[in-house]
């Protein structure tokens, strides 16, 4: 198996519920969109994508149905993270089974581990698959903040298959200071797409995006101009894309970006509690927001 190239336009995609069951017609719709949108890779099993409600089973059915739709056209990671080691040793050993090229890898949440307890869950999760590994540094969600320096030694470690990192700290200070030390071969991609445009200014080499689920086109052609230093293009796609990528956390994610979903007539509006469906403040706001850009349904 050839390794995904860490970089462009990934998309961390939502997964579609009918009937309290995962709709896999919905899925393929979506799918079909990041097809035709040449989208760089797709995250299955993110926090997007309601992983802690999927049982393993569901994981498995989701994975299989990925992999059969997009039949090799698009490079697929896999979520394997929890806040338990074995546990997580055990989804990313058999993450290559089910179709995944790479693991997304979160850091253990609530147990809060030291910064010497992350490096040595990294490094154990890492030993038990040959797939290249994407650290996932998410504190706003996980109450932990996997910092540069610990990034940093694992990215260094002799041989390591640890090869980038999510960065969704929202700290681009922090974000700098893995970039401009990271060895050869390790990848920086942004978690948090308000800052996708300077994050990538600085060396990132691409996004993992909630807004892509929704505008997977433009995502596509901002990280295509941004990779190639068009940063006129870039820019003026960022600001184009702002309203909608603020949109996205007007509520818990993924609650705006199914809402949007749905609005456009691609999947149904349905959760897995305890997320609920979105106000009706938020549809409001995302109703302007998808006219303005021209994503409503036709």
């Amino acid at each position: 198996m050839t390794s995904p190239v860490l970089a462009g336009s990934w998309v961390a995609l939502v997964t579609p519920f009918r009937n309290g069951s995962i709709d896999r017609d919905a899925l393929f719709r979506l799918l079909d969109l990041h097809i035709a949108a040449k989208t760089d890779g797709l995250v299955i099993c993110g926090t997007t994508g309601e992983s802690v409600t999927l049982s393993t089973a569901e994981k498995a059915d989701l994975m299989e149905n990925v992999t059969k739709r997009i039949n090799g056209r698009i490079p697929l990671m896999l979520g394997t993270g929890s806040n338990n080691t074995a546990s997580t040793v055990e989804s990313t050993r058999n993450a290559a089974d089910l179709g995944a090229e790479a693991v997304l890898v979160v850091t253990p949440y609530y147990n809060k581990p030291p910064q010497n307890g992350l490096i040595a869950h990294f490094r154990e999760v890492a030993a038990a698959t040959e797939l290249p590994v994407v650290l996932y540094n998410v504190p706003g969600r996980t109450g932990v903040n996997l910092l540069p320096g610990s990034v940093l030694e694992l990215a260094r470690t002799p041989g390591t298959n640890i090869k980038a990192i999510k960065e969704a700290s929202g700290n681009i200070e922090q974000a700098m200071d893995i970039l401009r030390a990271a060895p050869p071969g390790f990848s920086l991609l942004s978690g948090e797409d308000a800052l996708n445009l300077p994050l990538m200014m600085v060396g990132a080499t691409g996004t993992i995006s909630v807004t892509g689920n929704v505008d997977p086109r433009r995502m596509k052609i901002f990280n295509d101009a941004a990779r190639a230093a068009q940063w006129n293009e870039a820019r003026s796609l960022h600001f184009e894309l702002l309203d909608l990528h603020r949109a996205m956390f007007l509520e818990a994610n993924p609650i705006p970006v199914k809402a949007a979903l749905n609005m456009m007539g691609l999947i149904g509006d349905e959760y897995r509690l305890p997320l609920i469906p979105a106000t009706s403040s938020t549809r409001e706001k995302l109703a302007v927001i998808l006219g303005k850009m021209g994503l409503t349904k036709n």
